[in-house]
């Protein structure tokens, strides 16, 4: 089952040959890897999922001050605004978001899923899809496992690290995850899933990782946000049948190929972007000040 992670095509035709849903694989290819049981794999997701979960009570609820100064309870003020900009559910999935990559950002407990500069998307999507559309528990971890062998696909195809491919490859794959995990809970066919992943791609190819002063604060925080959005509207358009042209395999190429030709000032060595202008630098020298003086005390 492992060769099946070479690409989407693979997959796809194999799961339908043996008649059993995508997660299946991921679940057969965990139990040859890492030789654990099936229900010890479910076990994991569950938790995994109650973690994400966590985070955005935690995100929503607690202080979410980082040490830098950038990061100050953004997500609580998101959701307490008066004006819903869509609609009360856009607000709360925008809001989840960004709680849950908060808590990351202050140092608290969160799922890397498939990072943890991305560990906001995933569970502002799926909990607010869950509210939403009444989905079981086992449905979303069931969402979350397909999503572990989208992640598979394309850290080996591409990339799933800032380091290596840019923030697409961050927030592009959890988007990407998140994207899948929507089409397949709303019944989507494996074509309608995989063209939700490769929509995503699509909507987040090129995207560079500029961290200021080097934390994964700004813009991480707003990308994960932004990503939801994009995770939700690329599902949508793909369980309406509409093609994304370029099959999936072949945007995931594109975006290992972006990636190898991105300058790396623009793969997480705060060098570039936003990291590089002149209040990111300012920035950048605060919080070097604050640290030595945390140091000497």
């Amino acid at each position: 089952m492992a060769l099946l992670f070479d690409n989407f095509s693979e997959w796809k035709k194999a799961c339908e040959a043996e008649k059993v849903p995508l997660y299946q694989a991921v679940i057969d290819f965990e139990v040859e890897q890492k030789g654990k049981s099936e229900e010890e794999i479910w076990e994991g997701v569950q938790n995994a999922f109650q973690v994400m979960k966590d985070a955005v009570v935690s995100g929503l609820n607690e202080d979410m001050s980082s040490h830098s100064g950038m990061i100050n309870n953004g997500a609580k003020k998101v959701m307490a605004f008066e004006t819903a900009v869509l609609s009360p559910e856009f607000q709360k999935l925008i809001s989840r978001a960004l709680a849950a990559k908060e808590v990351n950002s202050c140092m608290g407990r969160v799922v890397a899923a498939p990072t943890a500069g991305a560990s906001g998307i995933l569970p502002g999507v799926l909990v607010t899809l869950q509210e939403i559309h009444d989905i079981s528990d086992r449905k979303i971890c069931e969402a979350l496992l397909l999503g572990a062998g989208v992640a598979l696909i394309l850290e080996k195809r591409a990339s799933i690290a800032g380091a290596v491919g840019g923030c697409q490859a961050e927030t592009g794959a959890a988007a990407a995850m998140a994207s899948a995990g929507i089409a397949y809970c709303l019944g989507g066919t494996n074509d309608q899933i995989f063209n939700a992943v490769a929509i995503t791609i699509q909507c987040m190819l090129g995207l560079v990782c500029d961290p200021v002063a080097g934390l994964v604060e700004i813009p991480c925080v707003v990308r994960n946000a932004s990503a939801a959005a994009i995770a939700n509207s690329s599902a949508q358009i793909a369980l309406a049948d509409v093609s994304a042209v370029i099959p999936v395999d072949e945007c995931v190429d594109a975006m290992g190929e972006v990636g190898q030709s991105m300058e790396e000032r623009y793969k997480e060595t705060a060098l570039g972007g936003l990291a590089a202008t002149k209040t990111g630098k300012a920035i950048s020298k605060r919080v070097l000040i604050q640290d030595i003086e945390i140091e000497e005390e």
